[in-house]
């Protein structure tokens, strides 16, 4: 049998094991696994490699467009080239922070209208529950594509910025589960109480404090754990499948494991950083590593681990969240923008902190960083190297530490809390649906070959 591509010698990533296996492709499918399969056109040996399913980061956000006012966040164009550089093929992109918000038809063809020509990995849509789209808007935005749904329980938006993204009342979230329910997709939620954060923050400002550890005691675990107890009860009465983004404490994964338990369609995700960084190292590297929720201590840290190994946490994302170098270089904490550049390291950072160092089985990690989330978002033909699936992979180097530099980041603003870490694993190479789009060699491709997922 003649094939497009056949990858040699791999250790290859399936559902359940890991084994050295040769994978055929043909017309951007995986067609066969085995061995002995024949010729392709094109052969790659991947003897020193781990194969991996490529990665489906289900958390970032790309602000294109800009709308006049972010038009230097980051674009589709360098957000893909980083995202091929870091083994990501798939990724969810959340309806903020690109200006106009995703909340309607129109301004969802906008979306689509400004990645034309610039994807180098495929991209599913998240769209917005907010307090102005609740006539209509969630329809539109069902029939228009949307693989899922996200709002904000935390404050967010700029009022001042028209079309920007709004956090929900508990009455826009109730009447939004309603509308979403009946859509049959998942509601993604950012779970922090606003009201109780943002008073605190204010009084910490008023007092004069400037850290990232002060900036960390205003947002308590307690503020976490509420609106996620209080999103279960809507989800139980208006039966909406709700996902739980970005968890940072254990006692969170506790109320989403529990109500799963008691029949409740929800899973929840936590993201890189959190499993990386902790709160005593938060000051000295600065605001470059501020997010919300924000990152606790290190008993919070290995907790969420434990809750990992034991398949209470879904996925991991990178919740990628850039802006320009000037919204982070703050002297006060309180100030900067609360984002962090990520999408480029998950698989990498990941890889070694979860394989490496603490002996996660490849199946496992899989399962994490790609199945996991293509199943939960019904991202068709993604997240799992089985026949019939798109050809998406990552080449892993293991036992291959570099150390970041500011100049390997291709994103927009080259910035990032991991330049300067020593990091255990490469990226060798990264393919979407048959084709090459980085290579260690070769670099970014420059084929713009990446699609929205619809």
């Amino acid at each position: 049998m003649n094939f497009d591509l056949i990858i040699k010698n791999g250790l290859v990533i399936l559902d359940d094991e890991a084994k050295r296996l040769d994978i055929g492709v043909s017309s951007g499918k995986v067609s066969a696994i085995g061995l002995n399969l024949g010729k392709g056109a094109e052969t790659i040996d991947a003897t020193d490699f781990i194969v991996s399913p490529g990665m489906v980061d289900a958390h970032v956000h790309i602000t294109d467009p800009g709308g006049g006012v972010r038009d230097f966040w980051e674009g589709y164009e360098t957000g893909t080239n980083a995202c091929a550089k870091g083994g990501v093929t798939t990724f969810m992109e959340m309806p903020l922070n690109q200006v106009p918000a995703t909340t309607d038809k129109e301004s969802l063809l906008i979306k689509y209208a400004a990645g034309e020509g610039k994807l180098l990995s495929d991209v599913g849509s998240f769209g917005g529950v907010v307090p102005f789209n609740l006539k209509g808007g969630i329809q539109e935005l069902d029939e228009g594509g949307v693989s899922a749904y996200k709002c904000f329980m935390a404050t967010c938006g700029d009022r001042s910025i028209d079309g920007d993204f709004m956090n929900v009342d508990d009455y826009s979230l109730y009447e939004g589960m309603k509308q979403v329910a009946k859509t049959g997709k998942v509601l993604a939620i950012h779970a922090e109480n606003a009201a109780i954060t943002d008073r605190l923050g204010e009084m910490a400002y008023q007092k004069g404090e400037t850290t990232l550890a002060a900036y960390v005691k205003t947002r308590p675990v307690f503020t976490e754990v509420e609106p996620i107890r209080r999103a279960i009860l809507l989800a139980k009465e208006t039966g909406c499948r709700i996902h739980i983004c970005h968890i940072a404490c254990p006692e969170g994964v506790e109320e989403v494991t529990k109500a799963r338990n008691e029949g409740v369609d929800v899973t929840c995700e936590t993201c890189t950083h959190y499993l990386y960084f902790e709160t005593d190292e938060l000051d000295s590297i600065g605001p470059i590593v501020k997010c919300s929720p924000p990152i606790r201590d290190k008993k919070a840290q290995n907790g969420l681990w434990d809750k990992v190994n034991q398949g209470e946490i879904a996925f991991v994302t990178s919740d990628h969240s850039p802006c320009t170098p000037d919204l982070k270089d703050k002297e006060n904490a309180f100030e900067a923008w609360g984002g962090i550049s990520g999408v480029q390291n998950n698989v990498d950072v990941l890889f070694d902190e979860a394989v490496q160092k603490r002996g996660m089985s490849l199946s496992q990690f899989a399962k994490l960083i790609a199945t996991n989330p293509a199943k939960r978002f019904n991202l068709e033909g993604k997240g799992s190297i089985a026949i019939g699936n798109d050809a998406d992979f990552v080449f892993i180097s293991p036992n291959n530490p570099y150390t970041l530099k500011e100049e390997d980041l291709a994103y927009r603003n080259k910035i990032s809390p991991y330049v300067g870490r020593t990091i255990g694993a490469q990226i060798e190479r990264t393919i979407l649906r048959g084709q090459t789009i980085y290579s260690k060699e070769n670099g970014i491709s420059t084929k713009r070959i990446g699609r929205f997922i619809k």
